[in-house]
């Protein structure tokens, strides 16, 4: 990059260098036609032949102007031109010109333009010199050049004139006066614009191959004595007899880029010819050209002095220009001839300029600035402006004085219209190059934008080189560098310049990549990609397109667009395209899951899908634990098993290996997709089952040695596996998961690759699987060392063998609670080799259960009725381990398809989504040494909706022991269903249920959806005292009692709940409701049957089987708190002649003892009604202590409220009043009462007068013996026992 204008010369710069290429004197040509038939002979004109001479890095010629000091010139250059070429160029012509440079630059640059484009940090680290386009310095050149000749600037006038006559014209002195005849010389220097008395200089041509030089040296002597020795020169070219002269560093190369390769530029010309030149050249510059300018500088500083300066020329000028001001703008203002004083000082300001006196020249262009301002001579004034910036930037003075003139002169330009525009360009690109230099790189990029102008493809130019200002800038402005080169491209289109347009594209996409501008970047690839295709570089235009395929934040209609281009394009290639990692549609790699059988086989992707540690935790007891049994199938193959094949999985011959792939369309338009399916490899090989030691570190290869190598991305037949195919379409954001399949046919290794599809017919898609993030559906084993991430997706295949199909048939989905029937197992294998040892373990008993083989051809419900013959019944599996594995028959052998069938029970339990898992174990013999035994998994979702809501209250009967009141609550809880009640049952040998009333009596049992129905029961404990060696757990088989309850009940038939699977069904309740009553005696459990009313059950099968309801509650407690049970016996009316004797009444009291333990019991007597905390003393006391007579005042009602019965005693007598009775026997007595016994114990009392009495005047306290349990002791208030006494006749 350019340095600091501080730390270099600015002659050095790149504008300096441009100014001495373009601000040089001009030597206007003028030759005969036999001059330039020498000169062709070398493929180059007079001009092209002296040009690369004309430029001196060093000719050290010293220069003296205006002032005494002289200073020495090192650079200078002569622009040479023939007289026909001294002219205002064309302006279309020129527009035409640069055109060509363009197209021209267009297709030299297009050959890189198939590579890929760089990297952003790569354009940042790379020099300027090696960014920018070489054409543009070319193309500024041409566009500056475009302005020469014009009529208001000097530089280009010519300095002298270089006459050129062969010595084989005739009369050649003759032709030299004719050369500069008026008709042939330039229309400015007629039109009185130039100076037509310029420097004549002579030359003398003579081609060697003509003959020798004395004719040459003869009329060179008779030009000197007629134009003056100083002025005439000989010049001896083609020395070259032969032609073959080829020069090394070929001087006219860089000047004559069109040259025919058949010819060498130079080919006549030797050494001494080479040397002639140049020495013509030297001289010329050195003693002609400068000392000319020199001569005239001095004679127009003389003039101007004399003129123009000094204060009084100063106000003569001002006062005769006076009232200019007055006058029309003009664009020139006024004409100015060569011979007018204005021109004058521009000449000398020029040539002051081009002979590097940048202080005198400074001077005249200040001078000369003031007039052309009060001349209204704008463009003069502008172009006078323009030389004063560059003047002030070459003196490195005032950068701030150098930039205003520049912004004066381009303003002023611009404000004269269209036809200062090219001038403003101009002006434009030299303070551009001054910005530069000074690394003022942003300002430089604003100057650009604004002399882009409207013709499209300048400003395409413009524009672009304005975006690599941003580029340079401190820091980079990166997105104004990629949104220029946007810009330019477009206008580069709107020009037909397809390929700057890819090229300027191509440079913003280092821009855009990586970062979230998704808009910008789906703009510049979709135009690339259509670019491209318009140039029938289709192959190349595709990877652009697919870069816009996934534009899922594009309007529908611009994504519609671009899939149709893209399609379109594909379709022009004129084949099936395919594209690695194709991002329509969208593959979910992290959810990819494998789906793989070995010793774990599925009856569904239901089952498949189920966590492996569920599996594991349910087959934990079933699996037979044997030495060569590991946690992973992995870790158990044989010894002949390589090692890296250890690492794979394992599956078997002809089973499906199945993955499923998640597609999701990211665009709002539907897209077709079509054959789809996997990629996979198989190498068939024997020696792979071979022990390798070596093989542990190399991977899957093709090669011929180590196997046949299958590999599948061709829809072709294939005989060592099978592929499934899928198509479907997706609408906008949609999404689908699909299950393709691979199917393998002969044993061997095989690697899932990845997936493949086509997009509409046109393009084929791949997405290969990265292994470490599919998801495997295998066993989890315990942690192994460490292997390649492809082993998991590589498969050991080994030979077929048996497998399990199975099914449950009419298993539904939705059932209501309560809901039992019976259900068919079907286990099939199509192996012709069987399968044995059998066992079945299901999840949740609770639901489903294994039913016995007897019952799979009876009727149901007939099978669940109640039979007369015990030994009829369906056994009840009481055995609490039993649940856990259940055995099959050990002659069951499966095979050759034939079906196998087993019943099950299903019973909804309690409302909601139900897991179900079955998994079944089986062995298959010595088939194979790798796996000996398999297990089909099973796994279904059963929704139970709330059919009918029970519950139970149980009260002590007051006058019953062994008694009680039994409450049924039921709610339909369903909308639409209607349920017939059919049998209430309760469970265990010491409880017996019956009716209150007949069932005829009762109200119907239907329940209608919302209906609750309440229904009264009474209940008998016929509990026996049993020894510990016939005590049963709480699993125990427990006969029961059961009450009809339909309409017709002494017509319907009765549920056994005492077989299976009702009694199976109801140890699962009782473990499942146990709470804190389920071990006391008094607990009870109940059943209730239900049939629905009609077939409006919706069970979702065609044929919905019978059905038959059935509700357990289980641990219903009696609402009692004490095991001591008590009935007080005796008269209730008594007629006695008081008047003879009180009266004395004999009464007895029995006790039961419900518990298990003995129990010592307390009955304490008051012969008046004790108050509350009497009462609480007398239950507190200890049972020794000694009762008498009490005169209780009771303040308050006392409610005496019986534990059991709970029932109001009556108001006491009043304060004064004395008992009317008394109890005649002992205050307190003891007795001890077995367990499930009973004790009778006498009592009596006097009564003294006749009423109506309460006998509830006791307490009693019992204690449990040998018990440590809380709630062993309690204490109960006396029952209300109501005895009246009569007087006697």
């Amino acid at each position: 990059m350019a340095t600091m204008l501080g730390q270099s010369d600015p002659a050095n710069s790149p504008l300096g260098l441009m100014l001495l290429d373009e601000i040089t004197p001009v030597v206007m040509v003028l030759r005969t036609p036999l001059v330039e038939e020498a000169c062709l002979k070398n493929g180059l004109n007079l001009v092209e032949l002296l040009t690369p001479f004309s430029t001196f890095n060093n000719i050290d010629v010293p220069v003296r102007t205006a002032s005494d000091q002289p200073y020495r010139l090192q650079k200078f250059k002569l622009r040479l031109f023939y007289a026909s070429d001294i002219r205002q160029p064309n302006l279309e012509v020129a527009k035409e010109q640069l055109k060509e440079v363009i197209t021209h630059a267009g297709e030299k640059d297009f050959s890189d333009l198939c590579s890929d484009p760089p990297q952003i940090e790569d354009v940042l680290s790379t020099p300027e010199s090696e960014i920018l386009p070489s054409w543009f310095q070319f193309f500024n050149k041409e566009l500056v050049r475009s302005l020469s000749f014009s009529d208001h600037e000097a530089f280009d006038h010519p300095v002298a004139c270089l006459l050129v006559v062969s010595t084989k014209d005739e009369r050649p002195l003759n032709r030299f006066v004719d050369l500069f005849n008026t008709n042939q010389l330039p229309f400015l220097l007629n039109d009185g614009v130039m100076d037509p008395k310029i420097l004549k200089h002579y030359l003398l041509v003579h081609d060697n191959q003509d003959g020798s030089s004395e004719k040459a040296e003869k009329i060179l002597t008779e030009m000197r004595s007629t134009f003056g020795s100083n002025d005439c020169q000989l010049l001896c070219i083609n020395s070259s007899q032969d032609g073959l002269v080829e020069h090394e560093d070929n001087p006219w190369a860089p000047y004559k880029t069109d040259a025919s390769l058949s010819q060498p530029l130079g080919c006549f010309l030797n050494i001494d010819d080479f040397n002639e030149i140049k020495d013509l050249m030297q001289d010329f510059s050195s003693k002609h050209i400068i000392p000319h300018m020199e001569q005239k500088i001095r004679v127009l500083n003389q003039q101007v002095s004399v003129t123009r300066k000094g204060f009084r020329n100063q106000i003569k000028n001002l006062w005769w220009r006076k009232g200019k001001e007055d006058t029309p703008d003009a664009s020139n203002g006024p004409m100015y001839t060569f011979s007018s004083i204005e021109s004058q000082i521009r000449v000398l300001g020029d040539y002051a300029f081009m002979l590097r006196d940048y202080e005198l020249a400074l001077s005249n262009y200040r001078l000369l600035s003031t007039d052309y301002k009060l001349d209204k001579a704008w463009k003069r004034c502008a172009g006078v402006q323009e030389m004063m910036g560059l003047t002030y930037f070459l003196l490195d003075q005032s950068r701030k004085e150098a930039e205003y003139c520049m912004e004066n002169a381009f303003n002023t330009y611009l404000k004269i219209g269209s036809s200062g525009q090219q001038n403003a360009t101009r002006c434009g690109l030299w303070w551009i190059e001054m910005l530069k230099t000074r690394d003022q790189y942003k300002e430089a990029a604003s100057v650009y934008f604004r002399i882009s102008g409207e013709e499209p493809l300048h400003s395409a130019v413009m524009l672009e080189q304005a975006s690599y200002c941003y580029l340079f800038s401190k820091p980079p402005m990166l997105h104004k560098y990629g949104f220029h080169l946007v810009l330019s491209g477009d206008h580069y289109k709107k020009c037909d310049q397809i390929k700057h347009a890819i090229r300027t594209y191509r440079r913003a996409l280092s821009v855009y990549k990586g970062t979230m501008w998704s808009y910008i970047k789906d703009h510049v690839h979709f135009h690339i990609g259509k670019w491209y295709a318009f140039l029938g570089m289709f192959d190349v235009a595709v990877p652009h397109m697919l870069e816009v395929l996934t534009c899922g934040h594009q309007s529908k209609t611009t994504q519609d667009l671009f899939l149709r281009e893209f399609l379109q394009i594909v379709q022009n290639t004129g084949k099936k395209f395919e594209v690695l990692k194709l991002q329509l549609p969208a593959i979910n790699i992290p959810s990819v899951k494998v789906i793989f059988e070995d010793n774990r086989t599925y009856a569904s992707p239901a089952a498949a899908s189920v966590r492996e540690s569920m599996w594991q935790s349910l087959e934990e007891d079933m699996i037979p634990s044997l030495p060569t049994i590991r946690t992973n199938w992995l870790e158990s193959l044989p010894k002949n098993i390589s090692k890296k094949h250890k690492q794979s999985n394992i599956c078997v011959t002809g089973e499906a290996i199945k993955v499923d792939v998640e597609f999701k369309n990211p665009l709002q338009i539907t897209i077709s997709i079509s054959s789809v399916s996997l990629i996979c490899e198989l190498s068939a090989s024997s020696e792979e089952m071979d022990c390798d030691a070596n093989s542990s570190t190399s991977e899957l290869q093709n090669d011929e040695e180590s196997g046949k190598l299958t590999i599948s991305r061709e829809q072709t037949s294939n005989s060592s596996f099978t592929l499934s195919e899928a198509d479907f379409s997706l609408g906008g954001g949609e999404r689908i998961m699909v299950q393709l399949t691979v199917t393998p046919r002969i044993e061997g290794i095989l690697k899932v690759v990845g997936v493949r599809w086509n997009l509409s017919d046109s393009v084929v898609g791949f997405h290969n699987f990265e292994s470490n993030l599919v998801k495997k559906k295998i066993a989890k084993g315990r942690r192994k060392a460490k292997h390649s991430p492809s082993d998991n997706l590589k498969f050991l295949v080994i030979k077929s063998l048996p497998k399990l199909e199975g099914s449950i048939h009419h298993l539904p989905e939705k059932v209501y609670a309560g809901d039992l029937r019976r259900l068919v197992l079907e286990l099939r294998n199509q192996s012709e080799y069987p399968v044995k040892n059998m066992k079945m373990k299901i999840s949740s008993p609770r639901f489903l259960n294994v039913g016995s083989w007897e019952i799979l051809n009876t009727e149901f419900p007939a099978c669940l009725e109640k039979k007369t013959d015990p030994e009829q019944r369906v056994q009840a599996n009481h055995n609490k381990e039993s649940h856990t594995v259940f055995l099959f028959p050990e002659d069951t052998l499966i095979q050759g398809g034939t079906p196998f069938l087993w019943p099950l029970w299903l019973r909804a339990a309690v409302p909601g989504n139900i897991p179900l898992y079955i998994t079944i174990y089986y062995e298959m013999g010595d088939i194979s040494n790798i796996m000996r035994h398999r297990t089909l998994r099973m796994y279904h979702n059963l929704q139970v909706l709330s059919s009918l809501d029970l519950s139970f209250q149980i009260s002590p009967c007051p006058s019953r022991l062994k008694e009680f009141l039994v409450r049924m609550d039921a709610v339909n809880k369903t909308s639409s269903e209607i349920f017939q009640i059919h049998q209430l049952s309760s469970v265990g040998h010491q409880w017996k249920i019956s009716l209150l009333q007949p069932v005829e009596t009762m109200l119907p049992s239907e329940l209608m959806p919302g209906q609750a129905l309440s229904r009264f029961f009474k209940l008998e404990n016929v509990r026996k005292l049993t020894t510990p060696e016939d005590k049963v757990s709480l699993l125990a088989p427990q006969e029961g009692s059961d009450v009809k309850l339909g309409s017709e009940a002494s017509n319907e038939i009765l549920f056994d709940i005492c077989s299976s699977p009702l009694a199976d069904f109801h140890i699962c309740e009782r473990i499942h409701q146990e709470g804190s009553h389920q071990e006391h005696p008094n607990s009870v459990d109940f059943i209730l049957i239900s049939q629905p009313s009609n077939d409006s059950i919706n069970t979702g099968l065609p044929n919905p089987p019978p059905h038959l309801f059935s509700h357990h509650v289980c641990h219903c407690r009696i609402e009692s708190t004490s095991p001591i049970w008590w009935l007080m016996e005796g008269p209730r009316t008594i007629h006695h002649n008081f008047s003879a004797s009180f009266c004395e009444v004999k009464l007895k009291m029995t006790l039961y003892n419900s518990s298990d333990l003995s129990a010592s019991i307390f009955i304490h007597t008051l012969d008046s009604i004790p108050s509350t905390s009497q009462l609480s003393e007398v239950m507190a006391g200890s049972p020794g202590n000694q009762a008498g007579w009490y005169d209780t005042s009771l303040l308050n009602d006392i409610k005496v409220t019986s534990d059991v019965l709970g029932m109001k005693v009556g108001k006491p007598p009043s304060l004064d009043s004395v008992s009317q009775f008394i109890w005649s026997g002992s205050c307190s007595t003891k007795v001890e009462v077995e367990p499930m016994s009973t004790a009778v114990v006498p009592l009596q009392i006097c009564v003294f007068s006749p009423g109506t009495y309460d006998l509830s005047n006791y307490a009693l306290h019992w204690n449990l013996l040998s018990s440590k349990d809380e709630g062993s002791h309690g204490k109960c208030p006396g029952s209300p026992y109501y005895l009246t006494v009569l007087q006697s006749a």
